[in-house]
């Protein structure tokens, strides 16, 4: 079981930019803190170790720590014996991230 974190962002509680914690917005705030996006990548194939992932993500140990923290809390990412991966949950959101990604490129694309 992941650690409690009482600073992620939690659907139902107020978040920035939501006072009702609409789920969405819950997410969006914890994706949206410093390197919590490019951590999600970075696992996207394999797991890795915190230095591994320290390298790829270029954070500092102490933004990482609190990155994985909240990642862990929120059930996205997981420590195993190869260092830390995606859980299934973190497989969908990344899924679920595919096609921003494919509108991202198009957009850039045309401008």
């Amino acid at each position: 079981m992941a650690p409690a974190d009482k600073t992620r962002p939690t659907p139902g509680m107020p978040v920035r930019g939501s006072h009702t914690g609409r789920p969405i917005m819950a997410l969006l705030d914890l994706l949206g803190r410093r390197g919590a996006l490019r951590l999600i990548w970075e696992l996207r194939d394999e797991a890795l170790t915190f230095r591994a992932l320290q390298e790829a993500a270029g954070l500092n140990p102490s933004t990482l720590n609190a990155r994985l923290k909240e990642l862990r809390s929120a059930r996205i990412v997981t420590l195993g014996d190869q260092g830390y991966s995606l859980t299934p949950k973190g497989d969908e959101l990344l899924k679920g991230l595919l096609p921003l990604h494919m509108w991202a490129e198009d957009w850039a694309g045309s401008n």
